[in-house]
């Protein structure tokens, strides 16, 4: 059952790993306008689902403190990586923001029933060291006079981890509960949108076919396949394995033309498939020991 849940989670980072694709192919949209219409699609399939089922709609009933943590972290998250972007430079912002695996890995000695061993963190941080080797291949240069948007960023990943784990901590309340945070998510990224942008549509079918797909996938199911998983599954490896998101991405773009393979890329790709392997070593034990 955990492994299951573990491997449904890890659907989420696949998604994710679409997402630079979906968002480079969907034109120029403002970021809040884009978040409020993809989280709006996202939150659709469940919509339907309450129309077909009402007795689901149960689901939305819950304490303050449980819609707190999901929209706090749904669209906390997305304000928070917009503000870092519009602050600092992108290179560095986002390496901040990716601190949320290590995050999560660290973190997840504080939830109940959980140990916390050595190889967790190192495979951690040979994803971490993957991610820098992806991101940073013309350098890093932490500006202090960037400082706000180095802040928010990390608050941004700060944000991420702290929903995952309190997540766990909530696995009682049915995954249903997350259409909720994907519509009130819509609605405050569409206040933002009003606020502080200029609307802009897409020109074409494919972009409009690329904002559809960010809002089926990268921004609608994975959050659905997300909390499913860190309330089900393991965590930590969840967490650790987190840092394929940033190496399938890049080897996506590859593949469409918008990059070239490299030694750094493969390098990258052998840390954070290692540390991957390394943080799961537990429950590859289990299997091997199983079989025999």
């Amino acid at each position: 059952m955990k492994t299951k849940a573990t491997l449904i989670g890890f659907t989420a980072i696949l998604m994710w790993s679409f997402l630079a694709l979906m968002t480079a192919a969907s034109g120029t949209m403002p970021p809040f306008q884009l978040s409020a219409i993809t989280f709006a699609i996202g939150s659709l399939p469940g919509i339907l689902l309450f129309i077909a089922r009402p007795e689901r709609l149960k689901a939305l009933r819950q304490p303050p403190k449980v819609w707190l943590a999901g929209v706090g972290g749904l669209f906390g998250y997305h304000f928070l990586y917009f503000t870092a972007l519009r602050n600092a430079p992108a290179v560095e912002a986002g390496l901040i923001a990716y601190l949320w695996p290590l995050l999560i890995v660290v973190g997840s000695a504080l939830l109940p029933g959980e140990k916390l061993r050595w190889h967790h963190i190192v495979g951690a941080l040979c994803g971490l060291a993957g991610t820098v080797l992806i991101v940073a291949k013309n350098g890093l240069a932490f500006d202090p006079a960037y400082g706000l948007g180095y802040f928010t960023a990390f608050l941004c990943a700060f944000t991420w981890a702290a929903y995952s784990l309190v997540s766990r901590k909530f696995d009682a309340v049915s995954t249903d509960v997350v259409t909720g945070f994907c519509l009130a998510t819509s609605i405050l990224s569409l206040v933002c949108h009003l606020a502080l942008e200029t609307t802009v549509w897409p020109d074409t079918t494919g972009q409009w076919a690329a904002v559809v797909g960010l809002g089926l996938l990268p921004v609608g199911l994975a959050f659905y396949v997300w909390d499913y998983g860190v309330k089900n599954g393991d965590i930590q490896i969840l967490g650790a394995s987190s840092y394929a998101a940033p190496l399938l991405s890049t080897l996506i773009l590859i593949i469409f033309g918008f990059g070239d393979i490299s030694v750094r890329i493969g390098l990258s790709c052998l840390l954070i498939t290692g540390g991957a392997v390394l943080a799961a070593r537990d429950m590859l034990f289990r299997k091997q020991k199983h079989r025999t």
